[in-house]
């Protein structure tokens, strides 16, 4: 299950108390102070981690409570301190706060982090003739994680114009596929060329429909997922097959595009021509060329047919 926003409540551990404690022995009759300091309670960070992919762990695991320093002792001795907790989230995730509304990081690079929540200091013990302490309380905070994916290639296009099929074919992704529209109901992400060099990131986008950039058919909480990538791959149906007009189909995608972000909108696009094994596919994309005066590549993704010819093109506008 695809999960891309979660709340969570933090809560750092508070510091251990400070001892009072005197050390006596046969030749010391007034006490000398020995109590040590309280340990330091828990701090919780968020660190951005590349193998997570999903914010679904924090579907039901909500809460994160941070240990309590230990409290001090005689012999001068300090309380440990807790050690602290690292909540892992997928790259690209938002972390904001919501009491406040401010967006505190964005977790763009693989093993970086923030401290969201500092634990209480310890407090004081009388080693040093001062007077003793309990510990700091721990900070606590609700939090609003937003997950906007990290890919360099978006597949956009109406439902069921073959963006599962594509990204199957040229990628490790296993999407569901199946004849209908709105098969996919979650981003997908693939890695094309996985291990080599040139090879680059690339996600499948819902079906997008008119209305999109309003909410329609939840398109804006798709779009989102393109607004970091690089090149947009805008997948048209050329057969037809279901009595759509790749023309119009081409225009409507620019427009949800357009009305829901300039700066997806004006982002490279790479157009390929779906369904070329179908009957009808080479006379609407005949008709296609004189109404869009734009390169576009002809593929067939089901039967692989100009997949590498489009996968070149990719690389070369990244």
């Amino acid at each position: 299950m695809f999960i891309d926003k979660a709340k969570i409540y933090l809560k750092a551990g508070s510091g251990g108390n400070g001892c009072r404690c005197f050390y006596r022995d046969k030749y010391t009759r007034k006490g000398i102070p020995d109590g040590g300091n309280g340990g330091k309670g828990a701090d919780i960070f968020i660190k951005a981690d590349r193998n997570q992919y999903t914010l679904l762990d924090f579907k039901y695991n909500q809460h994160f409570y941070g240990a309590h320093g230990a409290h001090g002792s005689g012999k001068n001795k300090k309380g440990k301190d807790a050690a602290a907790i690292i909540i892992r989230v997928p790259l690209g995730t938002i972390i904001k706060d919501i009491a406040s509304g401010c967006i505190l990081r964005e977790l763009n690079k693989d093993q970086e982090e923030l401290l969201v929540v500092r634990g209480g200091g310890g407090g004081r013990g009388n080693q040093h003739n001062q007077e003793v302490g309990p510990g700091e309380a721990g900070q606590e905070r609700e939090i609003l994680l937003d997950l906007k994916l990290i890919a360099d290639v978006g597949i956009v296009g109406f439902p069921n114009v073959g963006k599962s099929t594509l990204i199957s074919n040229i990628s490790c992704a296993h999407p569901k596929i199946a004849p209908y529209p709105f098969t996919t109901k979650t981003p997908v992400l693939g890695v094309v060329g996985a291990g080599g060099s040139n090879s680059f990131v690339v996600a499948d986008i819902p079906g997008l429909i008119e209305g999109s950039s309003e909410g329609r058919g939840l398109g804006d909480q798709f779009l989102r997922h393109i607004e970091r990538t690089r090149v947009l791959v805008h997948l048209l149906d050329m057969s037809g097959f279901e009595g759509r007009d790749p023309v119009q189909d081409y225009k409507k995608i620019n427009q949800e595009l357009k009305e829901y972000s300039k700066v997806v909108f004006c982002k490279p696009q790479i157009l390929a021509a779906n369904k070329m094994d179908l009957a009808g596919a080479k006379e609407n994309l005949s008709r296609f060329k004189k109404a869009i005066k734009k390169k576009i590549y002809a593929i067939s993704a089901l039967k692989k047919e100009g997949l590498e010819e489009l996968i070149e093109a990719i690389r070369k506008k990244i």
